[in-house]
Parts: structure tokens; C-alpha cells; sequence
């Protein structure tokens, strides 16, 4: 059974993984970190940061606190030998090659989403890409998000892109000339693929991927509606990852 630390405990996804990770039988929830004190600490230990960790009690450090929990993550793993799997976005440059650095003493598993449906979305949308002119999506989550568009949407966007450039396909062009509002063919991103970002209070996560070619469209959609959709997948992810040197970017491959 391994042991898990979850940097960012006190937070919503905190607490919904030390609960629901704990409940499956294959993990045991060791330690908690976070500056603010859980409500709830499902067994496990409190730390306000790694200084407080006993690293002999941990196998595999899950992380969803922040950008800069990450850094610490990434630091505090690679020192000691720990497997490592990030569920925080909304990484800079500098923050993501500290992420890379440490893969290369340690295991990291890094996602922008561990919803099992999710990723089958963005499975399905990549083989139906070289068979439309066009593709846009529109990521919806509540109005506590911080970061837009959401890494999941990119993710499909880049392998939107990926799946058309295989097939030979030229990227997009907008044939919107004319903005009479800015911003309201949504954000660039990879191939010409257009994101548009929602922000509401009662959502969760939600995302559609729209294509469009002659006669007909498609519509992948992808809801998840409690964040409980997310424990199966992090549970793939600890299960997998260990010390062993490797980066592993998204969860498709376990899947």
C-alpha cells in the first residue's frame, strides 16, 4: 500500500482526494501540507509545509496547491527520493522546468486533467480532427478559477493539432475579418484552434469540442459535475508513478 503525502490538503481537491483516495483500499493518507489546517485530516498527519513531513512516511507526493507549491513539490521530491504527481495548472516556464528537473531524479506524472472521461474526450476529438474543416472549443468552469483557458482545453487543442498536421492538414485560418468587439472569436492557440473560456459560479468543469464540416457537425462534450471525477484518475496516476527517473505528461497512457 503506498503512502501519500497531498500538498494543498486544506483545499477543495485536497480534501476531496484524501477522503476518496483513502476510501479505495491501495493508498494510506500520510501527510497533509498546507499553511491553513484542514477541516478534515482523514487520519493523516498536518504539516504547514515540507519542513514538517517525515519523509520515511511518504512514497508518492500528490500535488494540487499552486504554481509555486509545485516549485516545492518538485524540490522536496527530487531531495528525497519521492514519486511526484501534479494536478496543479497554470505553470510558468521557469515553474515547468523545475517540474522537468525534477524528473530527472524521480518519477513526475504531471496532468491538466484526471478525469477518465475527460481524457477520452480529447482521445476521440484527435481521430476525428483530420476528417473536419474546422474545430473550436469552448471550456467551461466555475468563477473560482483562476487561470484561463484551462489546461485541459489546450491539451486537446495540441492534439487536435498534432492529429491534422499528421493527416496533412494545414492549419486554420479565422475568416472573421471583422471584430467589432476584441476578443470575441476567443484566444488562439495551436493550429489555428480557437478556446473560449466561461466563468460561473454552479459549474465545475465542463468542456465542448465543436467540429464543423460540409452538411454536418460533432460535438464531444465532457462534464464532470463533482470533483470526485477526478480521484479515479489521480489513483491511476500515484499508483504508476515511483522514484524511478521518468516524466510522464497526462494520463493517456494509463488508460
Amino acid at each position: 500500500m503506498k503512502a501519500l503525502a497531498i500538498n494543498g490538503g486544506a483545499g477543495r481537491m485536497g480534501q476531496i482526494l484524501a477522503g476518496g483516495l483513502g476510501s479505495l483500499g491501495q493508498f494510506s493518507i500520510s501527510a497533509l501540507i498546507d499553511a491553513r489546517e484542514p477541516s478534515e485530516l482523514f487520519g493523516a498527519a498536518y504539516a504547514s509545509s515540507f519542513d514538517g513531513v517525515d519523509a520515511g512516511s511518504i512514497d508518492v507526493v500528490v500535488d494540487f496547491s499552486s504554481p509555486e507549491g509545485v516549485v516545492a513539490s518538485a524540490a522536496w521530491c527530487a531531495a528525497h527520493g519521492k514519486g511526484l504527481v501534479i494536478g496543479t495548472t497554470g505553470l510558468s516556464d521557469e515553474q515547468r522546468q523545475s517540474v522537468e528537473e525534477a524528473a530527472t531524479k524521480v518519477g513526475v506524472l504531471i496532468a491538466a486533467n484526471y478525469s477518465v472521461g475527460a481524457v477520452l474526450s480529447e482521445k476521440f476529438a484527435a481521430m476525428a480532427a483530420p476528417y473536419f474543416d474546422r474545430v473550436e472549443i469552448i471550456e467551461l468552469h466555475h468563477d473560482k478559477k483562476v487561470d484561463a483557458p484551462s489546461g485541459t482545453s489546450i491539451a486537446a487543442a495540441k492534439g487536435i493539432a498534432t492529429a491534422r498536421a499528421a493527416a496533412g492538414l494545414p492549419e486554420m485560418i479565422d475568416p472573421t475579418i471583422r471584430h467589432t468587439v476584441a476578443g470575441a472569436r476567443g484566444a488562439d492557440t495551436v493550429g489555428g484552434i480557437k478556446i473560449h473560456s466561461v466563468r460561473l459560479p454552479g459549474l465545475v468543469a465542463h468542456q465542448e469540442i465543436l467540429f464543423g464540416g460540409p452538411g454536418e457537425g460533432l460535438t464531444i462534450r465532457h462534464d464532470s459535475f463533482d470533483r470526485l471525477s477526478f480521484v479515479q484518475g489521480v489513483a491511476l496516476a500515484a499508483d504508476a508513478i515511483d522514484a524511478t527517473p521518468r516524466l510522464i505528461d497526462g494520463i493517456e497512457s494509463l488508460i
